[in-house]
């Protein structure tokens, strides 16, 4: 297999020691061996056209026009050049690109673009786990499969269906729940040429941001955790170390930042968790620290717990900067010469030749998004409206909440789903939009992915938990919410066509629905029942205020593939023509 997973454990790498084919042939003390690391990170699928700016080199200096992919990989080429011991890799985050010639087709351009550039590996990052692991392992060995509806492996600009990363994904924290087994390989070794027809091994461990399951793109509920940072790198730092690879570079989706106004390659007061706690506890035998996900830019060299520096770093975002990290070993014991070390944070200036291959890739995917955005997906009979400020029932919160019903039985089960207050940000019209492409009654796909839902595009994922009658009731009544001074605010909480309920303004806020009628798929709530609720992934990481709480605790919790503008578009497309939904699931008693 192309990519190796860790089912169990990891597999048991052999001695690598360095190896010369020839002895010294003088007293003369050999020449250090250059090994050139240079990195990305956070590029989030920008290898299209791009244009912002980046800090001089030093405080003071002006600012410096930077960015896109065409020139990206000209200037990476250009410092590879000369280079025996050259090694290209991310520290994290290459996936959920913004752009729509990436996200609309899940990613899977960015790969195209990676495996061009010549990438040798990447750190997971959190937002490689935007969708579930079956999906990046989707991304990593171009299996079709990770997505219920089939919508994946596009074809790319090769005119070849999509078949992965030509590279490797590692993480040294991410483990199976209830294990110590890392889901993915947790390092590996780099053998790099001594000069002499010999090999010196440079190891390379990878920690993920251990928050990254609790956000609310990548948040995943269930069957995986994510464990500290420093205490996994030093774990397999450690076992590097005996197994005699003396050179170890951590790379770390975590960050840091330094003060205002600094530039690129200054550190004047760096501030994060990699500095203030990191880089105090990762061991001294670790030479280098990459890292990401703060969109830093920040070149230090600091002090590990030995006194000795080593270059910490973080090379910004969406491919402005490259890290270059320039290591020079002992050909004898493959010891880093920290002295000997420099690190440079290079800007993607647009000063240079742009890649011709590069453009070709990001032309090849910005036409297929033009056409992508331009399909229709659905026709509507009539405008399907949302509430502005959620102050009332709407057919359109009606209509997510139900498609977001259909996605999650289609993957991970429910009984119900609900939409929070806040979800629907637009209309869907039966007016034609200013697109050209756009008709009466039509919507295209770029209408839904794009601003319908809040974080659409990328978007937050379905999740299903459990909830009992009882915390089903308490949660529809969050929909009333009593201030200190008396004042009552009420925000609708969506709900899909098989429930409706009953609720009674001239009770107490808190008391307003009696479960009693409150109806399940025609069935009265029960309070001591457990009812299976899908909604996005972001009512269960935090509610939206103090009210609506609920899905916080719901057990049993597990995350769809589906984000939810991928379920409102399959719904409608599966159920075209769309009449507006009626709203009268919520009743007043009368």
């Amino acid at each position: 297999m192309k990519h190796r997973i860790a089912a169990a454990g990891i597999s048991v790498l052999a001695v690598l020691l360095p190896v010369s084919a020839h002895a010294a042939t003088s007293d003369a003390a050999p020449e250090p061996v250059d090994v050139q690391l240079l990195s990305i990170t956070d590029l989030h699928g920008y290898f299209g056209d791009y244009s912002t700016t980046v800090p001089g080199s030093r405080a003071g200096d002006p600012a410096e026009r930077v960015g896109g992919g065409a020139y990206l990989t000209t200037h990476i080429r250009q410092l590879q050049e000369g280079q025996e011991n050259s090694i290209l890799f991310s520290a994290g985050d290459d996936f959920s690109g913004w752009p729509d010639s990436t996200e609309w087709f899940w990613n899977e351009p960015t790969i195209e673009y990676l495996n061009y550039l010549g990438l040798d590996f990447s750190t997971v990052g959190n937002h490689e786990l935007d969708r579930n692991m079956d999906y990046l392992r989707h991304m990593m060995d171009g299996t079709c499969e990770g997505r219920p509806d089939d919508d994946l492996c596009f074809v790319d600009s090769t005119g070849k269906r999509f078949t992965g990363a030509e590279y490797d994904y590692y993480s040294a924290n991410l483990v199976e729940a209830g294990t110590d087994a890392p889901v993915l390989e947790p390092y590996h070794v780099r053998q790099v040429s001594d000069g002499n027809g010999g090999t010196i091994p440079v190891g390379f461990v990878h920690a993920t941001f251990d928050g990254s399951l609790r956000e609310g793109m990548s948040y995943t509920p269930s069957g995986y955790r994510i464990d500290d940072e420093a205490d996994a790198v030093n774990r397999y730092a450690e076992e590097l170390q005996a197994q005699g690879v003396q050179a170890v570079v951590a790379v770390i989706h975590e960050g840091f930042t330094q003060q205002g106004g600094s530039g690129r390659n200054d550190c004047r007061n760096p501030s994060g968790p990699v500095v203030d706690d990191f880089n105090e506890r990762i061991s001294p035998e670790v030479d280098a620290i990459v890292t990401g996900h703060w969109h830093g830019i920040v070149n230090c060299m600091l002090d590990d717990p030995a006194g000795n520096p080593r270059p910490v770093v973080q090379g910004g975002n969406h491919g402005r900067l490259i890290s270059e990290i320039n290591l020079a070993l002992d050909p004898a014991t493959g010891e880093v010469l920290r002295d000997r070390t420099v690190s440079t944070l290079h800007a993607n200036t647009q000063d240079v030749e742009p890649d011709a291959g590069t453009l070709a890739i990001a032309e090849y995917w910005e036409a297929r998004a033009a056409e992508r955005g331009a399909t229709q997906v659905a026709e509507v009979t009539a405008d399907v409206r949302r509430s502005p400020g959620d102050v009332a029932e709407s057919p359109l919160s009606n209509l997510t909440a139900d498609a977001f019903l259909d996605a999650a039985r289609d993957d991970v089960g429910a009984d119900l789903a609900v939409v929070m207050p806040g979800t629907v940000l637009r209309d869907v019209t039966f007016a034609p939009s200013s697109h050209p492409a756009d008709e009466p009654g039509s919507v295209l796909f770029s209408e839904l992915v794009v601003g319908t839902l809040v974080d659409s595009g990328i978007g937050h994922g379905v999740v299903s938990g459990d909830l009992t009658g009882r915390e089903l009731d308490a949660l529809l009544e969050s929909q009333w919410e009593q201030s200190a001074n008396g004042a009552v605010t009420f925000r609708h909480l969506a709900v899909s066509g098989n429930v409706s309920y009953v609720y009674d303004l001239s009770k107490p806020v808190g008391s307003r629905i009696n479960p009693g009628d409150v109806r399940v798929d025609g069935k009265p709530l029960t309070p001591h029942a457990t009812f299976r609720v899908a909604s996005t992934s972001a009512a269960f990481v935090q509610p939206a205020t103090s009210a609506f709480a609920e899905l916080t605790a719901a057990t049993g919790q597990q995350r769809s593939v589906y984000n939810a503008n991928d379920a409102l578009w399959q719904y409608m497309a599966a159920g075209s023509p769309v009449a507006p939904p009626a709203t009268d699931r919520a009743q007043p008693k009368r």
